[in-house]
């Protein structure tokens, strides 16, 4: 039995193919291979076309199918993950009626903000543990209020990875994890939050069917498995978050394990037990794959918009052809702190640890004389660790003190002076692993469809890559200081 995992990322959707026998991976691939586009016809908008990611899944499978390193008829299960937060809207005959408002998109921080000052006085955050912000469901009041002929057409509102599995399987659902990340879940009342829906006068009839998040979301449509070269009884039976898909690709399940991901964004993801809020929903919490009624476990995420993008900008404005191992070595040989240069990587729109304020991105004192591009590749790196600290001081001031984070070996996290600024200003150990979303997707298909009875079955093949302990922390924690008063100034 073979498993696909699908990766529904902002730049690419990459795509898994794993032996449930062995636990082994045959084969990953991605399209497209540059980086998508995010449209932002207005300031503060981030969209994306969702019949663009059906397109780029189709191809990405097929990539990984023209292989030749397994036939395609034995994947028997399907695993998705996705960019959190966004909302699709489909028509009767599931058609999308508009562009994807992604996660980064800032256009309904108002509609949020004014909810949670009216509903906190009904005592929102116990119950949802978040502030509407502008997660999904504010993204919906927003087109109601805002494109009323539009939202009059919609059938059913969705997540992003909602909509990839309609267009596999033709049905529409989602499940108690996926909807939480839309604050649209009472966890008091263990049900659909009918308080934020009746206050944004929302439909209730416009929520997919809710279902556990290991379950069965419908086999391939007959025309979708002929397309794919895929047996029509494959089944998807997992879909979660990007972020919760990170923390189980890395076993992190349980109270006090903690997942860390620097990609597009960057996300500290902390398991818990107990309903933990942020007075001011700094750091939000989200029901974890593994949640349930009876034994509850909470996802408590810190999230920072401009990690990797920041590192991808600063590489096409300055790299002059330097690749990122070449401006990686580069960086290494200027000292910490990058004598004197801080960068504040907050230019991807309203940032929730900074109560959903937009700074935007910022270089400090830039001496023409002494200061070089390394410079600047290293105060990159060094500014987006500094985030991690900020936000993790945040996760300390809610109960959250993580005594090793794991991550896997990928994206910011290659870099050894990303790794080394990490561990030493959050002054925590980072266990690093050879795992991604995509793996993850597939592993929880394995957990979805019973090939694997437990986690212990499901990560039998988790290797760890290293362990990256705290150093040079004294430098470390002055160059923070430094940096957070530049922070600060900006507030």
């Amino acid at each position: 039995m073979l498993l696909l995992g699908i990766d529904l990322g902002t730049s690419s959707i990459k795509v898994s193919v794993i032996d449930a026998v062995t636990n082994k991976k045959i084969i990953s691939c991605h399209f497209p291979e540059t980086e998508a586009e995010i449209l932002s016809l207005n300031t503060g908008w981030a969209e994306q076309d969702p019949n663009l990611w059906w397109t780029n899944t189709q191809l990405a499978i097929k990539k990984a199918n023209a292989s030749g390193l397994y036939d395609p008829l034995d994947i028997k299960a399907i695993g998705i993950a996705y960019q959190m937060h966004g909302l699709v809207v489909v028509d009767k005959e599931q058609r999308a009626l508009r562009n994807a408002i992604i996660w980064c998109d800032s256009r309904a921080v108002n509609i949020g903000q004014n909810a949670f000052s009216i509903l906190e006085g009904k005592r929102f955050l116990n119950s949802h543990l978040n502030s509407p912000g502008n997660f999904t469901a504010s993204k919906l009041a927003w087109v109601k209020e805002h494109e009323p002929n539009v939202y009059e057409k919609i059938d059913k509102f969705m997540l992003p990875g909602d909509y990839l599995s309609m267009r596999l399987t033709g049905e529409i659902n989602t499940n108690v994890s996926s909807i939480s990340e839309g604050i649209l879940w009472d966890f008091e009342q263990q049900q659909i939050s009918d308080t934020l829906l009746t206050f944004y006068g929302i439909d209730r009839e416009l929520v997919p069917k809710v279902q556990p998040v290991f379950s069965n979301y419908g086999s391939l449509r007959w025309d979708v498995a002929n397309e794919l070269g895929l047996s029509p009884q494959a089944v998807v039976c997992y879909k979660s978050g990007d972020q919760p898909n990170n923390a189980l690709s890395l076993n992190v399940f349980e109270p006090g394990e903690v997942a860390a991901t620097a990609g597009t964004s960057g996300v500290i993801y902390a398991v818990t037990d107990q309903r933990a809020h942020d007075p001011q929903s700094r750091v939000n919490t989200f029901a974890h794959v593994n949640y349930e009624s009876e034994s509850e476990r909470l996802g408590v995420l810190l999230c920072i918009n401009g990690t990797g993008i920041q590192n991808s900008w600063i590489s096409q404005v300055t790299g002059n052809g330097n690749d990122y191992e070449s401006m990686n070595a580069k960086a290494s040989r200027i000292p910490i702190g990058s004598e004197g240069v801080h960068i504040l990587p907050f230019g991807n729109g309203a940032e929730r640890m900074l109560n959903n304020k937009t700074i935007g991105a910022h270089i400090q004192n830039l001496d023409f004389l002494r200061h070089g591009t390394a410079h600047l590749w290293r105060a990159s790196q060094e500014g987006i660790a500094f985030s991690f600290r900020y936000g993790l001081d945040l996760l300390r001031e809610n109960g959250i003190t993580p005594q090793v984070i794991k991550a896997g070996h990928a994206n910011m996290f290659l870099s050894p002076v990303f790794q080394e600024a990490f561990a030493g200003v959050t002054h925590t150990p980072v266990e690093l692993y050879d795992n991604d979303g995509s793996v993850g997707a597939a592993l929880g298909a394995g957990l979805g469809i019973g090939i694997f009875t437990n986690r212990q079955e499901a990560f039998k093949g988790l290797q760890k890559y290293k362990t990256i302990e705290p150093e040079h922390i004294s430098k470390y924690d002055e160059a923070y200081k430094k940096w957070k008063q530049l922070l600060e100034d900006k507030l």
